[in-house]
């Protein structure tokens, strides 16, 4: 069987950080910045609060089977939440999208490539 890689986004809205809270995001907010998001197993924090109060965790996951991605995304969803409740941060509308990428369509270069082999 071969290994699935996921990707998994969880978004939200920060919500009723105090004034210190929203001081030491800004503060971080250069290790944050949506320019260099990534997904990675630990957990990518990207979050402009100069511009909204939302943020994005990115997650990389993988499983064996096509069902492990909802696994793979109940675990997403609970780090994003530990992250956010070891800080005090409060946060709503939580939501989360995952992505099979076995099941991604291949870009016009893979395309071609497949084609070529």
């Amino acid at each position: 069987m071969t290994t699935r890689t996921f990707r998994i986004t969880v978004r939200g809205v920060f919500d009723g950080l105090t004034p210190e809270q929203h001081a030491e995001l800004q503060s971080r907010a250069a290790d944050h910045d949506v320019l260099f998001a990534a997904f990675t197993p630990e957990g990518h924090l990207a979050y402009d609060l100069n511009a909204r109060a939302v943020f994005t965790f990115r997650y990389q996951d993988t499983g064996e089977a096509e069902e492990d991605i909802l696994d793979a995304t109940e675990r997403a969803e609970r780090s994003a939440r530990a992250w956010l409740d070891e800080r005090g941060y409060g946060y709503k509308n939580l939501r989360s999208q995952a992505e099979d990428l076995s099941q991604a369509p291949l870009g016009k270069r893979r395309r071609r490539a497949a084609r070529e082999v």
